[in-house]
Parts: structure tokens; C-alpha cells; sequence
């Protein structure tokens, strides 16, 4: 299985460069991630339209994305749970903070950093897309997760 992952759009609508990315990078995948700060409900709207979409929202985002996608969520992929949230305060030491609001999990997606991250702390895969719109110290990013036997993650430098 592969999945699209995307956090930290920051977009006020889906403009024609960002529909683009989407449409070059995440063809080919099974179901969209999005790890919060979408801004504007437009970028959700159209990212379901391509695939469906599993999200969660970021401290930017206004209170109709508030209400429509929970703080944090868990779901099974392939037999593996994940953990999807967006996280907060300094980027220093945010992993240890999110890994508190998830128990039983194989991977944990998360944003807000707009830094890509992709690595296994003891029994857990921690991936971070990066931002493909605001990045913070890099090149716009975005992330592929691929699912088998085990969970694989790619960070993708637009």
C-alpha cells in the first residue's frame, strides 16, 4: 500500500502549483494523510476528491476544520496502527511529547515543524512530510509512506 502524506499547507485555496504536486506525486497512491494546518476548508475538499483523505487538524486551522477532523486519531493500514496528529510548541523534543498521546502504535505521522523527519525510535517509525508549501529550513516536502511488511517512509523534495 502507498500512501500520500502532506501537513502544513498553509494554503487559503488549492492554487495551481499545489494541484500539481498532488497530482504528480500522489497518482499512484491508495489514500491521502494530512497531518493539520490546512488554513482554508478548500484544501481538504480537494484533496478528498482525489483520494480519501485522513486528517487531523493543526493549531491553524479555523474552527469548521476543528470540527470536522478530530485533535488526534489511530487507524489500522495493512494491519499496522498509526497515529496521526499534527503536534505543537518547539520542534526540539516534540516526538517524545506526541509519542505520550499514543499507545499501541507501530508509526506515528505528525507535522507542525514544517522539518521532514522520517526515522525508528525503539519500536516506533516517526515520520514527518515536512511542509510542501512553507518550508522551514529545506526545499518544499512532501512524504510517501509505503506498507507491507513493514512500514517505509520517503520524504519527497519537490
Amino acid at each position: 500500500m502507498k500512501i500520500g502524506v502532506l501537513s502544513d499547507t498553509h494554503l487559503r485555496e488549492p492554487n495551481t502549483e499545489f494541484k500539481k504536486i498532488i497530482n504528480a506525486y500522489f497518482k499512484e497512491v491508495n489514500k491521502i494523510l494530512h497531518a493539520g494546518d490546512f488554513v482554508d476548508w478548500s484544501v481538504p475538499e480537494y484533496l478528498s476528491s482525489k483520494k480519501e483523505l485522513i486528517a487531523v487538524y493543526g493549531n491553524m486551522d479555523p474552527p469548521e476544520i476543528r470540527k470536522a477532523f478530530p485533535q488526534k486519531r489511530t487507524f489500522e493500514l495493512e494491519g499496522f496502527r498509526i497515529g496521526l496528529i499534527h503536534g505543537g510548541g518547539p520542534p526540539f523534543g516534540i516526538e517524545s511529547k506526541i509519542k505520550e498521546e499514543f499507545e499501541d502504535v507501530d508509526a506515528i505521522v505528525y507535522g507542525h515543524t514544517h522539518i521532514p523527519a522520517h526515522h525508528q525510535l525503539k519500536d516506533i517509525f516517526f515520520f514527518n512530510p515536512g511542509s510542501p508549501t512553507r518550508p522551514l529550513i529545506h526545499r518544499p516536502t512532501l512524504g510517501i509512506l509505503h506498507i507491507g511488511e513493514k512500514i517505509e517512509g520517503e520524504i519527497i523534495r519537490i
